[in-house]
């Protein structure tokens, strides 16, 4: 998932595999804002799905997730979403539906959405893709088609990520 659409195609793409019920996801956001601050548009971050069995509503979070994107607030709505790791574990769906009309979604339309699946396809497609680069847990980072494993620890990935994305940018 990407909100760039109106952007420039950007030189380097940052695929951040989350979790969207996944507390190591939340603290990782701080990380990821940094990065979209400081490169700017010249770091394209792309939302991949990749929820865990372990997370009860990831999976529904992340058709959620679809369906801010297709209504223009992608990026936004994970964000708050992932702020809401402990509610959405224990509140369920609703969480979803609420958050969706406090950012002004359509929220008959996310519920719409999570009944007839109609974004069951990009995550099964996340997912596979995931498993199939080995993304064994979030967060994990693809960048310049390195693997990045921040479920293990988090120490050091921005940097890291940073040194990938000047050599990227300066070749």
């Amino acid at each position: 998932m990407s909100d760039s659409t109106t952007a420039p195609v950007s030189p380097v793409v940052l695929e951040a595999w989350f979790d969207l019920q996944c507390p190591d996801c939340l603290r990782a956001l701080d990380d990821v804002r940094a990065l979209r601050e400081e490169y700017g548009d010249r770091l394209d971050v792309q939302l991949r799905h990749f929820p865990l069995a372990k997370h009860k509503h990831a999976y529904a979070a992340a058709q959620a997730a679809e369906e801010a994107l297709a209504q223009g607030k992608g990026w936004p709505y994970a964000e708050a979403l992932l702020t809401r790791t402990a509610e959405l574990g224990e509140r369920g769906e609703p969480v979803l539906l609420e958050l969706a009309a406090e950012l002004g979604l359509d929220a008959e339309e996310f519920d719409t959405a999570l009944i007839d699946g109609r974004h069951l396809l990009t995550v099964d497609a996340d997912e596979a893709e995931g498993k199939a680069i080995k993304v064994t847990g979030t967060p994990t980072y693809v960048i310049g088609g390195e693997r990045l494993d921040g479920g293990r620890s988090q120490e050091g990935l921005r940097e890291r990520i940073g040194a990938i994305a000047d050599r990227l940018l300066d070749a």
